[in-house]
C-alpha cells in the first residue's frame, strides 16, 4: 500500500477543506468545477451566522462574472455601494469612489454572509465531485508513516469520531484554526520557527449591533469618528450592522459604565439615531470581535495548506477579508488543480502536489502583506489617534491623508482600487471538465 492509502473502509478525496467560510466554499467550487474530488467540512451545521464579513467587493463580483454566475448572484438581496463616506469631527469626508473601476461591478455588494454561502454551495453541489459535510468538525491531522499529512480526524455533533484521508488537507477553518494550531504543535526546533505565526498587533477591537433604519437615510456605508469615539454603519436594508470601535481590551471597562452610556455615545457621535438606540436591549446584543493581524512564515507543509484567514488575520479596515480570502481560493485552485489531477489520474507524485501547495503562498504572500501595512497605517495613524482623545476634548483636526482624499476627488480612486479590487487580481483558470 502507497503511503497515505487508507484501507478501502476510510473516506478518501483527493482535496480535503477543512472549513465552509468564503475561502473553503470557493475553492470547493473551483476544484469540483475542474473534476477534482473534493469534500468540505463545515463544523456548524449551517451558514447562517451573523456579525460576518459582508462586503462583496468588486474583486469577487468580477469573479462571479468569469464563472457565468453573476447575474444569478446579484439576484440575491442585496445593496450596492459606490462610495465610502463619512465625518470627522462633524465634517464630511470622502474616502473612495468605486464608479471608476475596470470592472463590471463598478460597487461593493453588502450581502449576509450566509446568503453568499449558500449561493456558493448550491453552485457547487451541482458538480459530482464536490462533497459538503455540515456538522462535522475537523479537529487533528493524520499523518502516514513517512510524516505525511494525509487526512483529518473529524467529530460530528454527537460525539462520534471518524477519519477522512486526503492527497492534500487545505486549511480555511478561520483565524482560530484548529489544524493550524496542529500544525505548529506538531513541529519543533528550526520547524517551529518558520511555522510560527507573526502577530502584528492591533490597537483596537470592535462591537458588532443592529440598530434600526429607515427610509431616506443614507445609502452608503458611512464612518463617523470624533474625539475618543468611532463608528462604522452599513447599510443591510431595514437595519444598520454597526461597527463601534474601541479601545483594544477596554469591552470591560465598558461594561462596567452600564449599557446606558453606550447608547448615549452612539447617540452623541450620531444623532440621527439617538432614537433608535434603545434597539440595544442589553449586552446579549453587543458582539465583540477581537481585532487580529497576523500572518504565517510558512502557509504550507507536505499534505497541508493554510489560506484565508487561517493563513493571515486582517483587520476589518477596509471590509477586505473575504475578497482576499476568495482569492486565495482562486489562486489556490489555479495552482493546484494540475498536480491535484495527476494524483486522481493515478500519475503524479506527491511531491509534485506539495510544491504546487507551496507556490501559493509565493503567489499571495505579497498582496496580503500589502493590504496588512495598509491596515495597521490606518490603525495607528488614523483610528487610534482618535479614540486616544477624551471624549469631551475638542474635535480633532482633519487627518492629512483623509483631508487630501476629501479635497482631490481623483485621489479616491486609490483606496477604491486598493479595497475593491486588491493588490493582485486572480482570474479564473482552472477549467469546467464537468458539466453540472
Amino acid at each position: 500500500m502507497a503511503p497515505g492509502t487508507p484501507p478501502d473502509s476510510i473516506p478518501r478525496s483527493t482535496c480535503l477543506i477543512a472549513g465552509g467560510g468564503p475561502a473553503g466554499m470557493m475553492l470547493g467550487l473551483l476544484l469540483a468545477r475542474a473534476g477534482i474530488r473534493v469534500t468540505v467540512l463545515e463544523k456548524h451545521a449551517d451558514f447562517f451566522r451573523d456579525f460576518r464579513g459582508d462586503t462583496i467587493h468588486s474583486s469577487t463580483l468580477e469573479l462571479m462574472h468569469e464563472l457565468g454566475l453573476l447575474d444569478a448572484f446579484l439576484r440575491l438581496p442585496h445593496q450596492k455601494i459606490t462610495r465610502f463616506t463619512g465625518r470627522v469631527g462633524g465634517r464630511p469626508v470622502a474616502i473612495a469612489d468605486f464608479s471608476h473601476l475596470p470592472v463590471h461591478c463598478r460597487y461593493i455588494a453588502i450581502m449576509p454572509q450566509w446568503d453568499f454561502l449558500d449561493f456558493v454551495a448550491r453552485e457547487a453541489r451541482r458538480y459530482p465531485a464536490f462533497s459538503l459535510r455540515m456538522g462535522i468538525k475537523a479537529q487533528a491531522l493524520l499523518r502516514d508513516d513517512a510524516g505525511r499529512i494525509c487526512g483529518v480526524a473529524t467529530r460530528d455533533p454527537d460525539g462520534n469520531k471518524d477519519e477522512i484521508h486526503a492527497d492534500l488537507v487545505v486549511a480555511c477553518d478561520g483565524r482560530d484554526s484548529a489544524l493550524r494550531a496542529r500544525m505548529m504543535q506538531s513541529a519543533n526546533g528550526r520547524a517551529a520557527n518558520k511555522l510560527a505565526l507573526d502577530e502584528y498587533g492591533a490597537p483596537i477591537d470592535v462591537l458588532w449591533f443592529r440598530l434600526p433604519r429607515r427610509a431616506g437615510d443614507a445609502e452608503e456605508l458611512l464612518g463617523r469618528m470624533d474625539s475618543g469615539r468611532a463608528m462604522v454603519l452599513i447599510n443591510r436594508g431595514d437595519y444598520f450592522q454597526c461597527a463601534w470601535i474601541i479601545a483594544k481590551g477596554s469591552l470591560p471597562a465598558l461594561q462596567d459604565q452600564g449599557l446606558e452610556a453606550l447608547r448615549t455615545a452612539i447617540a452623541t457621535l450620531v444623532p440621527f439615531l439617538a432614537d433608535r438606540v434603545d434597539a440595544l436591549r442589553g449586552w446579549d446584543d453587543v458582539k465583540l470581535l477581537t481585532v487580529q493581524i497576523n500572518r504565517l512564515r510558512r502557509w504550507s507543509l507536505p499534505g497541508l495548506l493554510c489560506i484565508g484567514d487561517a493563513a493571515h488575520a486582517m483587520s476589518p479596515v477596509g471590509g477586505v477579508g473575504v475578497n482576499l480570502a476568495v482569492q486565495d481560493a482562486v489562486a489556490a485552485a489555479n495552482i493546484l488543480w494540475p498536480a491535484l489531477r495527476d494524483r486522481q489520474d493515478g500519475d503524479g507524485d506527491m511531491a509534485k502536489l506539495d510544491a504546487a501547495a507551496a507556490r501559493v503562498q509565493d503567489r499571495r504572500s505579497l498582496a496580503v502583506r500589502i493590504v496588512q501595512r495598509f491596515q495597521i497605517a490606518a490603525q495607528d495613524f488614523i483610528v487610534r489617534n482618535i479614540l486616544s482623545r477624551s471624549p469631551d476634548a475638542p474635535s480633532p483636526s482633519l487627518p492629512l491623508p483623509l483631508w487630501l482624499l476629501t479635497n482631490f476627488p481623483p485621489l479616491r480612486r486609490l483606496p477604491a482600487r486598493l479595497i475593491g479590487l486588491g493588490v493582485r487580481r486572480e482570474r479564473i483558470e482552472t477549467p469546467q471538465r464537468i458539466s453540472p
